[in-house]
């Protein structure tokens, strides 16, 4: 019987292919790996329409990628400098037959290596865990494939030069932090694009969450992986009102809720209110718990705003971050009017604890628009519309503008 390759298939089992023979042959080997990883697949679009789809995907592919790599090597010009390499391949891949565990995870510690830039850990992340082209990652990011090229081959010089050997088996907490920031840096920008013509790029905030289900399978006990994920699916359930028909941006208050999708917030914050039963919310659970009070709000003046003030002030005092405190300044307006919200963001700059001139100017006008100031708030819409390289949020930004001014 013939089977259609499953795309979707192939796409989980790659990053666990490349890490299986990554863990046998060395991170030094991360070139010769990751192409015969693609032969692989290759192979795999090739043969399984017409032979039929194996019992064992997995062992298929790990099979074919490591034939391909012998194959590599020994037509290598280089084979005296090879060699060692060579013998070590013709050795069984340890506990290869037994590898059911989503060896994603291992890939992620990888490319999260400290000695990598943020940068890097996103941009090899992607290449390797998500199996994005580098012209996928470059039209993300709206950058010339050669930079992207660039940036993959600085990273794996860098793996290179850190150690030839991958990462073994640690403790949970290893590198946690780091593949949870990369996996949100991931699903930030997939959400909202910080530039081009898109508001957003689904292929980027539906891959951080798979990888963010991946890490919660792993560490399922560990509060901020459930938070990141809690909060990741609830700012996704609001996708489908976002944008009107015309692919404008929608603010929050004036989504039509009845798009949300109520399955993924039931979801979400059953994986929160269960995390919290574990420990101390960290500022991933204590977001996505602001995320679950918006989400569950039938509107936006039912919503619970003393309460949603008084987490983004447990943030705010847990991670230090202004960001946090401008954030908080909108649910400030709502409590205790704008004008407090105002002066909230008027002692952040004074303390010069925040610089993004156009964030700032994006909050101030939305609270002086709330305040009845007018003309401030047209100002301020301006200004942040001229800041952004995001054409979504310059043609919000402008359309706000113009209705004050008509």
């Amino acid at each position: 019987m013939t089977h259609a390759p499953d795309e979707d298939l192939l796409r989980a089992h790659a990053p666990q292919v490349l890490a299986a023979l990554l863990r046998r042959y060395g991170a030094g080997q991360l070139d010769v790996c990751e192409d015969a990883v693609q032969e692989a697949l290759l192979a795999a679009h090739r043969q399984w329409p017409r032979d039929g789809r194996p019992d064992d995907p997995f062992a298929w592919l790990l099979t074919s990628a490591r034939r391909r790599m012998i194959d590599r090597i020994r037509s290598d010009h280089h084979r005296r400098d090879r060699e060692l390499a060579y013998a070590e391949l013709w050795q069984p891949l340890a506990d290869a037959s037994t590898v059911h565990a989503d060896e994603s995870i291992w890939l992620l510690r990888l490319c999260c290596h400290p000695a990598l830039s943020r940068t890097a850990q996103v941009t090899l992340t992607l290449r390797a865990v998500a199996g994005l082209t580098t012209a996928q990652i470059a039209h993300a990011y709206l950058l010339p494939e050669a930079t992207i090229a660039q940036r993959i081959s600085r990273a794996k010089a860098g793996i290179r030069s850190a150690g030839t050997n991958f990462p073994p088996p640690l403790g949970p907490g290893d590198r946690l932090d780091q593949v949870l920031d990369v996996i949100y840096v991931m699903f930030t920008e997939g959400h909202t694009s910080s530039s081009g013509t898109d508001p957003s790029d689904i292929r980027l905030s539906d891959e951080a969450i798979r990888l963010g289900r991946l890490v919660h399978e792993v560490q399922p006990d560990h509060v901020e992986t459930a938070g990141l994920l809690s909060l990741m699916i609830l700012t996704d359930a609001r996708r489908a009102a976002r944008t009107d028909a015309r692919g404008a941006l929608i603010p929050l208050d004036e989504q039509d809720r009845s798009l949300w999708n109520r399955d993924a917030i039931t979801e979400a914050t059953s994986i929160l209110d269960e995390s919290l039963t574990r420990g101390t919310p960290g500022p991933y659970a204590i977001q996505a718990a602001i995320a679950a009070l918006h989400d569950e709000a039938p509107s936006t003046e039912t919503t619970d705003w003393p309460q949603i003030l008084a987490l983004y002030r447990l943030l705010d005092y847990t991670t230090q971050n202004p960001v946090a405190t401008l954030n908080g300044a909108v649910a400030e307006a709502m409590v205790h009017g704008p004008e407090a919200g105002l002066s909230t963001i008027d002692a952040l700059v004074d303390l010069g604890r925040i610089t993004d001139r156009k964030r700032i100017a994006a909050v101030r006008a939305h609270l002086l628009e709330r305040a009845g100031r007018t003309a401030e708030a047209i100002e301020e819409y301006r200004d942040a519309a001229q800041r952004t390289l995001s054409i979504p949020e310059r043609d919000y930004l402008t359309a706000r503008a113009r209705r004050l001014e008509s």
